[in-house]
């Protein structure tokens, strides 16, 4: 048996024997020839097969060719096998100027003749069969690009001396508040919760002189939200760094790696997003936009929207107004709106002494916030202060505050959502299409 080759391959293949696995994508068979469309996890390519049909005068026949004939005629749709038989260039073929004539089929696994989905099925049956929905070549590209852009993030942070760190996902307490806490019983006695984010452990990782640190990890949030944005269980791109002066040390790091991730995307994935998508990809340029909060609503106000948050935050409206002129005054999908009010950011962000106003921003993507970042408070007797403000119990934060009884740096870092970025990025409408299987208040399967 010849060895198994990639779709991908064949082009720069010599004509002559060749093995390929895959499943079924369409049959179409015809009277005198039986074409079949196999596809794996790299492209597709057209099967060909001179039908043999039993004679109607009862004449001896090959047996194999009947018996090929015969199982090409009875192949469904998903169906996984691996046929044996002779690539041949042929430019006239329109799927990639190759065709393999079939010497012989073996059928891994059968797919029952009903496939449960169509084209046109709602996302929630999609979702409920995501597995098939997933064979379409439009939805295994976005995973490549996910792969390219983690594979690039990585690389911006390993070529800069960051470690990467593993944070539990199992908490004593709180890293966020507790509205949105998914908790569990811990052997019987102990109440343990689901990380919200890896805040508490990547600051402590600047108290045990890591210096800068990231990881991407699933993170979780008990926030009943049914929006196009939101999810139970997410992934959470993070990293955090010593020695800054303010929040525009971690916004430069972040717009770098950005930019960086995005180049990767482009230079690998550029053509077929457009191909797929109908969407160039722009990769980013430097440094990226900042706008302080209190011109953000300013400039919400100027457009004739009356933002309805009662805190001072922006709402998804507001960003996207923010957003839309940021596009038409610079040119840029990014923009970093910063200098947020104490009240409407957690307890740890630093605050300036002289505005009262944090060191943080939220990055914004298109019109949708993906990050949030910030200098962190790395005085303990000024973060005791802050949590009770807040509310927070000091007991439940003790193993968190002593991370900064013994000496720590100041540090900043930020936390964004992978699937966001990435339906931004594809000019998807929801995480759901970008997310391998999707978790939210209604959906725990498959």
């Amino acid at each position: 048996m010849s060895e198994r080759v990639l779709v991908q391959q064949l082009k720069d293949l010599p004509d002559g024997p060749v093995a390929v696995s895959g499943w079924v994508e369409t049959v179409r068979d015809q009277k005198k020839v039986q074409f079949v469309i196999l596809r794996d996890e790299t492209g597709a390519v057209q099967l060909v097969n001179p039908a043999t049909r039993p004679a109607e005068d009862g004449a001896d026949q090959d047996a194999e060719a009947l018996a090929l004939t015969e199982t090409i005629s009875n192949l469904t749709t998903g169906t996984f096998l691996t046929v044996q038989g002779q690539l041949k260039h042929d430019e006239r073929v329109k799927l990639g100027g190759v065709e393999i004539k079939v010497g012989a089929l073996d059928v891994a696994a059968a797919a029952e003749p009903e496939t449960p989905i169509a084209a046109d099925s709602s996302m929630d049956k999609r979702m409920d069969w995501r597995f098939i929905d997933l064979r379409q070549r439009r939805n295994n590209l976005v995973f490549r690009v996910q792969t390219t852009l983690e594979h690039a993030m990585r690389s911006y942070w390993v070529e800069r001396d960051f470690i990467e760190i593993h944070t539990p996902k199992l908490m004593s307490s709180p890293s966020e508040s507790r509205a949105e806490l998914f908790s569990l019983d811990y052997f019987g006695d102990q109440t343990a919760y689901l990380a919200q984010s890896p805040q508490h452990f990547k600051q402590m990782a600047q108290s045990a002189g890591f210096g800068k640190v990231f990881e991407i990890a699933d993170a979780f949030r008990a926030d009943p939200s049914f929006t196009s944005r939101h999810a139970t269980e997410f992934t959470s791109i993070d990293a955090e760094i010593s020695w800054v002066d303010s929040h525009e040390d971690v916004a430069k790091m972040q717009e770098e790696l950005l930019h960086a991730a995005i180049s990767a995307v482009k230079e690998k994935h550029g053509a077929e997003i457009e191909e797929l998508f109908d969407i160039e990809i722009t990769v980013p340029t430097l440094p990226f936009p900042r706008l302080p909060l209190a011109q953000a609503r300013d400039i919400v106000a100027e457009t004739g929207y009356e933002n309805p948050r009662t805190d001072g935050d922006l709402d998804p409206e507001s960003e996207r107004r923010v957003s839309a002129y940021v596009e038409e005054q610079f040119g840029h999908q990014f923009v970093f709106v910063t200098e947020y009010d104490a009240g409407i950011r957690p307890f740890y962000h630093k605050r300036d002494p002289e505005t009262g106003l944090t060191k943080s921003y939220d990055l914004l993507f298109k019109g949708v916030e993906i990050s949030t970042g910030a200098q962190r408070e790395h005085r303990v007797e000024v973060l005791e202060e802050q949590a009770t403000e807040k509310g927070l119990e000091l007991e439940g934060l003790a193993h968190y505050l002593d991370f900064f009884r013994y000496g720590t740096p100041p540090h900043g870092g930020f936390g964004m959502g992978l699937a966001r970025l990435l339906m931004l990025l594809l000019g998807e409408q929801s995480i759901r299409e970008v997310t391998f299987l999707f978790r939210g208040p209604t959906r725990l399967a498959p």
